[in-house]
């Protein structure tokens, strides 16, 4: 028999199995009740079903499901949209639409919940989020009336809503419920629809707003079940029906009567010792820690060891709960202190403890939450305090498990175990953590402060360690100390340089308390390792922390002697990724360094190779560039993501790219000014040249905004000999806030900048301009770029010995007198003519010989002179005739100008 006549009598049952058996020829009733019944049952139950699924996915937060199911029931709501238009919208769906609209918006707004979604789910949470809003806007109204309904009546509602099985109930007495038109239309049908229950009719019309409502004949099942819908209470409301006011007492009665029942249940629970446990959400208020021997057993070394190995053999085997077993370890070493076990046996607790933490997550890539974090730290200082009190520990990995000794005796405690290993661990997970962390919330500063317990750690480790571990190992912890230490400017001891003092006299005693500056400390771990260590990757990674820490504090000299001597360069190509991203990083700050003391041309030098590449973002470990999947695929991204430097060591990309772009245009701007008309030029920087190509295709210029703008601006000054220009466009308040106040030394590189902008413009315009005058004075010059009048002089000297410049200086006049040899623009284009020219009658004769197949015969080399000889020699002669006549007026000149001013 079909659920849909369940709930009538027994004799209506028998009636309805017996007309079941009848062909539906014989009895038009049963034929008539199908075609009157089916499609609405059948379409109610189908979405019913899928909101089901709906809400239980819901419950688990599995957003995937949510969006597949909402898919289905808006499909299925489409193919029972011509019973919709008939009944209207259920209330059931009306109501899951609110809620769930309610619910995306909660787990939207929940940004700590989003992090632990994983990709799926969090995809399918933005699609459903978009999909829900545009979809409830078609039943705004009813959406906005079930929501009143909500507000005005909270205590409806609320009991409502711990029904799981509403919409259910719902959709059953919407099924059962016709209009009166089918009852006309069916009359057969309406006749046995009547024969139900009454009270379950007078339940079910409720859905759709019945005058007549027998609460006195309603079980508290059906009630709590009407109760549940808020749309219900809607209609009753709107109209003013008082029935609800009844229902409210009755559930004022019901709820006294419960209460007073818990109370007696209490009472009767305070006297006996197996009583009533009172329960909070279904959780208890005391947690129950867990057992960890039966009463009555005896505790000593054996049991607890045995204890401790039932625990670990759980350890890393599917379904354990990992959270339970730190507990159950935590449990253990508190019954070991509690009686009396020694510390041995702590000891080796405390080594599980710590390693269980680590385990904790299986992915590799994941990092240890805050909270087991703490645990983490808490763990090994108390393993470390454990082993400083108590100097008849040893522990090391080469102890057997057999020939440990945890026992209480008088030979000493021996624990299989590495503490060094630990803290590498820790140090590892602390760096996992500021790589997952977002390194522009406040989040990311709380975490960064562990990072002094982290080196409080360490320190006490090596303490421990010089004393009784191996000299791999004291290289191992002093490797860790460096890693600390080598990217931190030192500002007490620059201050300290500079003979500056604190301001207040607390400060000045704090400053004379710190100890050693950094300089000191990296010197002696550094020293260490280069004496003792035997392998080469602790030894090149010493050497490149002490190189990085010189540079950054503008020990120019000592960085780059050490580097050189180091041949570092020679065979970096041959060490671990990681390595060589501190080797990019230290020739980064060399780089800068060397800008900084004015080295210009070592700096271009040092910073070549990074920026040439276009990817110094990922050569420096700060980040992934788009690329094509074919080039890096999931597995590779992921181990690439952990060799990523936390945001805290990064080097400013902007700052070391204008260090680059500027260095690069005071040396290419005099070259290409000395070269103009040099067909086979150089370039010394390509990336350069490509900044001032992009600029020059702009059609339209306006000022510039960013740094590069600045800089090609800059260069265009520079090259026409305005210095001023040049300086204005380098140095402004928005460079400065850009790029120049980041260097400790703020006014100090400005001052540097303005200098060199100054000798470049002058030579610049030597170049430019020579052809112009027939002499200059050097007065004139250095009151032109406000330059003193030797070094006006020694540049000129250095231009005219290097053969750039082709003039004499006039030592009683104190000018400059140029010699006119240089090619005029007119010269210059005859001879890229003549040159050109040559190429193609060489190319002719080239594809003559070849039909004459005589071409490159041996017999025939050198047997012909080819007219591009001819003509290479022509010019050849000329220029080198006009060269010797230059060379030797320039030697008589200068010689009869020295003879003259003596």
């Amino acid at each position: 028999m079909s659920r849909f006549f369940a709930t009538g009598s027994d004799s209506e049952s028998e009636e309805s199995s017996s007309a079941d058996e009848i062909t539906p020829k014989a009895t038009g009733t049963t034929f008539s009740k199908h075609i009157v019944c089916c499609p609405l049952r059948f379409r109610f139950e189908e979405l019913t079903n899928i909101i089901k699924t709906i809400r239980n996915a819901m419950k688990i937060r599995d957003m995937s499901k949510c969006l597949e199911e909402f898919e289905q029931l808006y499909r299925a709501f489409l193919k029972s949209k011509t019973i919709v238009d008939k009944e209207g919208v259920p209330q059931f769906y009306i109501r899951l639409l609110a809620d769930l609209e309610d619910y995306l918006n909660q787990l939207w707004e929940d940004k700590e919940g989003k992090k632990k979604m994983n990709k799926n789910n969090a995809k399918a949470l933005s699609t459903l989020r978009q999909k829900i809003r545009k979809y409830n806007k078609d039943f705004e109204t009813e959406i906005v009336s079930y929501k009143e309904v909500l507000n005005c009546s909270p205590n409806v509602i609320s009991s409502s809503s711990k029904s799981d099985d509403d919409e259910d109930v719902t959709a059953k007495s919407l099924m059962k419920k016709k209009p009166q038109e089918e009852e006309k239309k069916a009359p057969e049908a309406s006749k046995f629809l009547k024969g139900e229950s009454e009270s379950e009719e007078d339940e079910e019309s409720e859905d759709w707003g019945s005058d007549s409502v027998d609460s006195g004949g309603e079980s508290e099942d059906n009630e709590g079940a009407a109760a549940s819908l808020a749309v219900v209470f809607l209609k009753k409301y709107v109209y003013g029906d008082k029935q609800p006011e009844r229902k409210k007492d009755d559930r004022r009665k019901r709820h006294k009567k419960m209460e007073q029942v818990d109370e007696e249940a209490d009472e009767e629970g305070e006297g006996e010792e197996g009583g009533w446990e009172k329960v909070k959400g279904g959780v208890p208020l005391v947690k129950e820690k867990p057992k960890m021997f039966a009463k009555g057993t005896e505790i000593n070394n054996a049991v607890v060891i045995k204890k401790l190995n039932e625990i670990l053999q759980a350890r890393g085997k599917k379904g354990t709960d990992r959270s339970a077993q730190i507990e159950l370890f935590h449990a253990l070493a508190g019954i070991s202190n509690e009686n009396n076990l020694g510390e041995g046996i702590l000891v080796k607790i405390k080594f599980n403890i710590i390693a269980s933490l680590y385990d904790y997550n299986t992915n590799l890539a994941a990092f240890m939450k805050a909270e087991m974090w703490k645990k983490c730290l808490e763990c090994i200082d108390e393993l470390l305090d454990i082993l400083f009190e108590n100097s008849n520990i040893f522990i090391g990995e080469n102890i057997a498990e057999d020939s440990e000794n945890l026992a209480i005796s008088d030979q000493p405690f021996r624990v299989r175990g590495c503490i060094l290993t630990l803290v590498e661990r820790m140090d590892e997970e602390f760096t996992k953590i500021m790589q997952n962390t977002d390194p522009h919330s406040q989040e990311y500063v709380d975490n960064l402060k562990d990072e002094g317990r982290v080196c409080g750690i360490i320190d006490r480790l090596l303490q421990y360690l010089e004393s009784k571990g191996s000299t791999e190992e004291v290289c191992r912890v002093y490797l860790r100390r460096i890693m600390h230490t080598y990217y931190k400017f030192d500002y007490k001891a620059h201050r300290r340089s500079l003979g500056l003092q604190g301001e207040t006299k607390s400060e000045q005693d704090q400053e004379e308390s710190e100890g050693e500056d950094s300089a000191i400390i990296m010197d002696r771990l550094c020293k260490f390792i280069y004496a003792k260590d035997r392998t080469d990757r602790i030894r090149t990674c010493a050497i490149l922390c002490h190189i990085y820490h010189h540079a950054l504090h503008s020990r120019w000299y000592q960085a780059r002697d050490l580097m050189l001597m180091s041949h570092l360069q020679d065979n970096i190509q041959h060490a671990d990724p990681p390595v060589q991203i501190l080797y990019n990083r230290t020739m980064v700050q060399l780089g800068i360094c060397a800008f900084r003391q004015g080295m210009i041309k070592d700096a271009h030098n040092a910073l070549l190779d990074i920026q040439s590449s276009g990817r110094a973002k990922e050569l420096l470990g700060q980040g992934l560039l788009m690329r094509n999947m074919q080039e890096r695929n999931a597995e590779q991204e992921k181990i690439e993501k952990r060799r990523q430097v936390p945001f805290h060591m990064h080097i400013n990309l902007e700052l070391l790219e204008c260090v680059y772009l500027v260095s690069a245009m005071l040396l290419e701007i005099p070259y290409m000014a000395a070269h103009e008309f040099d067909a086979r030029r150089r370039m010394i920087s390509k990336q350069f040249h490509h900044q001032l190509r992009v600029g020059e295709r702009q059609p339209l210029l306006g000022p510039p905004e960013s740094m590069r703008e600045h800089v090609v601006a800059a260069s265009k000054a520079m090259k026409m000999g305005d210095w001023r220009t040049c300086h204005s466009f380098i140095i402004n308040e928005k460079m400065n806030s850009k790029v120049w106040d980041l260097f400790p030394e703020t006014q100090r590189v400005r001052e540097m900048l303005v200098r060199k902008i100054q000798e470049e413009s002058l030579r610049t315009y030597l170049f430019t301009y020579s052809s112009v005058y027939d002499s200059i004075s050097m007065a004139t010059l250095s009151e032109m770029f406000e330059l003193e009048l030797p070094t006006v002089h020694s540049i000129i000297s250095k231009m005219i010995i290097n053969e750039e410049l082709m003039a004499s200086l006039d030592q009683p006049t104190q000018t400059v007198v140029m010699h006119r040899t240089e090619p005029t623009s007119l010269q210059n284009m005859t001879l890229q003519l003549a040159e050109k020219l040559g190429g193609l009658v060489e190319n002719n004769e080239r594809v003559f010989d070849l039909k004459q197949g005589v071409y490159g015969g041996y017999f025939n080399r050198g047997t012909r002179t080819r007219p591009r000889n001819l003509i290479k020699d022509h010019f050849q002669i000329k220029i080198n005739c006009g060269y010797q006549q230059r060379q030797n007026y320039q030697r008589g000149g200068y010689r009869n100008q020295n003879q003259s001013s003596y």
